[in-house]
């Protein structure tokens, strides 16, 4: 073997694993972060679990990847260890696919014109330059990352040809053969299959590696057995250096990927031994082809997975059993796991679910906070009080892990996303702050046992009654992303900035007249500032909401247009002044 052919086998090697990198990443932007979104919602069915599990290892090409996204899922709280068994064994099932499409590369030039169209070489150049293209021309974000799986799929293609081709001339040196006939010992084998699985971490990549050796005719199936076998039990690596520094269940979930692993080999690995001392299977002998490791692979993994799906509760028992309950306060569930960061698209989301649960939370104080001014209750201001300490922590965390996933290489509909995000948790943590100032004025009223004129509370109510209203439907819209609901809060805010004048100005009417005190009339225009900026919070979510689907919306002009020439902010605009209009008082 030249120093040529030694360069070619490095080069192949280096642009086959490139090639599954590029691929894998293209196809879970393509996903979009909907097939995490499927993982945490289908899970209730073991079932559905391990054909979803088996669904998204096909989709991105990569059981090690599910693993570690099923630990970050747990670690964060999201997905318990119940769900995670049944989407595990799934995942072994899935990863088949990727060995059936490097086999194409085992399709003879004589096998006919049609066939041969199917050979990765006479189709992989046009997938490469149509790839090229759609990257460097298109601006659709999903059809640029199409273009990433093209490109990856023709280089990983063009990685096998060079490792094949320089892998070719060793079927006929003698020294090649006596090491393969060495790996005709079943241990070996599987060691060599393990230690290579450990170092590349991928058992889609080793088991291409495998077939592109295979491709020369110079490994027999008695070697290729024991190698694929090992090589499924190394992909057990990623899981296990994914789960340091993780919680008790989110270690489980690796040790359920170790133990079915474990399983199937120590099932699988003496059965092969024992049939073959009996029956002497005279195929073992044979060189086997990429089509043969494929055929195994996949046999392989349906039957042990079929084989022990039934025992997916004893695989949790046994993790819970060798992984006991640590009872530090490091065992707690992570908020947002950096785990998570490793596929940023996911990451977007998760991030994105915290923001609205952290919008639920400010929510209820809202909601509660102006219910106080009718009846007070203590309870209620310890639990808003602890909610306002909760969202202040919510901020600061999403905060911390926005700005560190805006340091990956992102696509533009991500960035913008963050950027949203990162406007929009400081709004909703303001909205919570005047919630508590409201109620800080609610408890200073009932410990000085004073309240308002019948006047001042029929205003606040109108204007309360209209503050939750463009709260709710901000809410909604930015949890929805719906362009039409966001459009309605602009006139809303308009028609309470102008109530909450009229109220000002009535009661300062009232003062004179002596029907107000002036102790509350400070605290009375206090609760309206607060409602007023509640109100502009509001309109600030809804801006960002229509700028993720307008790139050339501008707030300012947006603010300032003529809005007397705009009919359908009239319309909406009476529609609200006729139901939260607080009436000028006569003079």
């Amino acid at each position: 073997m030249s120093i040529y052919s030694v360069l070619n086998l490095i080069g192949g090697l280096a642009f086959f694993l490139y090639g599954i990198s590029i691929m894998s990443l293209g196809l879970e932007k393509i996903a979009g972060g909907k097939l995490e979104q499927l993982l945490k919602k289908m899970t209730s069915n073991p079932v559905k679990s391990f054909a979803l599990g088996a669904f998204i290892t096909a989709v991105i090409q990569s059981s090690s990847a599910v693993t570690v996204m099923l630990i970050g899922l747990v670690n964060s709280g999201i997905m318990n260890l119940s769900q995670t068994v049944s989407v595990i064994i799934g995942a072994n099932v899935g990863t088949t696919i990727t060995a059936w499409i490097l086999s194409l590369t085992a399709i003879q030039d004589t096998a006919g014109w049609f066939f041969k169209l199917l050979k990765p070489e006479s189709f992989s150049p046009l997938l490469a330059f149509i790839g090229v293209i759609m990257l460097l021309y298109l601006k659709n974000v999903k059809r640029k990352n199409a273009g990433y799986v093209l490109v990856g799929f023709a280089i990983l293609m063009t990685g096998m040809q060079f490792m094949a081709g320089a892998m070719a001339p060793l079927a006929d040196i003698p020294e090649f053969r006596n090491i393969m006939v060495m790996f005709k010992n079943p241990f070996l084998g599987f060691t060599v299959g393990l230690i290579m699985t450990m170092i590349i971490q991928s058992s889609s990549a080793s088991i291409g590696i495998l077939q592109a050796l295979a491709l020369g005719g110079g490994v027999s199936w008695g070697a290729a057995v024991p190698i694929i076998l090992g090589q499924n039990l190394g992909t057990c690596i990623s899981a296990m250096l994914a789960s340091i520094g993780v919680n008790t269940n989110a270690k489980r979930v690796a040790g359920v990927h170790v133990i079915y692993n474990i399983l199937s080999v120590g099932i699988c690995f003496p059965l092969f031994i024992v049939l073959q001392m009996i029956f002497n299977f005279s195929f073992v002998h044979t060189s086997i082809n990429p089509f043969g490791v494929a055929i195994f692979h996949t046999i392989y993994n349906i039957f042990t997975a079929f084989m022990l799906f039934p025992f997916a509760k004893f695989i949790e028992k046994l993790a819970i059993k060798y992984i006991p309950e640590n009872k530090l306060k490091s065992d707690e569930v992570v908020f947002l796991d950096e785990r998570l960061l490793l596929n940023p698209t996911f990451a977007v989301s998760e991030a994105f679910r915290k923001t609205l649960d952290m919008a639920k939370i400010v929510e209820f104080n809202l909601k509660n906070s102006t219910k106080m001014l009718k009846t007070y209750r203590q309870r209620m201001v310890q639990e808003i009080n602890d909610n306002e300490l909760i969202v202040d922590s919510y901020e600061d965390k999403i905060n911390s892990f926005l700005l560190k996933l805006s340091g990956n290489v992102l696509e533009e509909d991500e960035n913008e996303k963050i950027s949203q995000m990162l406007l929009t948790i400081g709004e909703f943590e303001r909205i919570g702050d005047y919630s508590t100032s409201i109620v800080k004025i609610s408890e200073k009223l009932s410990n000085e046992e004073k309240s308002f004129s019948q006047g001042a509370i029929e205003e606040l109510k109108i204007i309360v009654h209209a503050v939750n209203e463009i709260f709710l439907t901000t809410l909604a819209a930015y949890e929805n992303s719906d362009l039409e609901l966001a459009q309605k809060i602009e006139p809303l805010e308009a028609v309470i900035k102008k109530s909450v004048r009229r109220a000002k100005n009535n009661h300062i009417q009232r003062l004179q007249k002596g029907e107000c005190n002036i102790e509350t009339s400070f605290m009375f225009s206090d609760i309206l500032n607060s409602l007023r900026r509640i109100s502009a919070h509001s309109s600030n979510i809804a801006m960002s909401v229509i700028q993720l689907y307008d790139k050339t919306f501008e707030k300012h002009e947006y603010n300032h247009r003529n809005k007397e020439e705009d009919a359908e902010f009239k319309m909406r605009y009476q529609d609200y002044k006729s139901r939260y209009k607080v009436s000028k008082l006569k003079s």
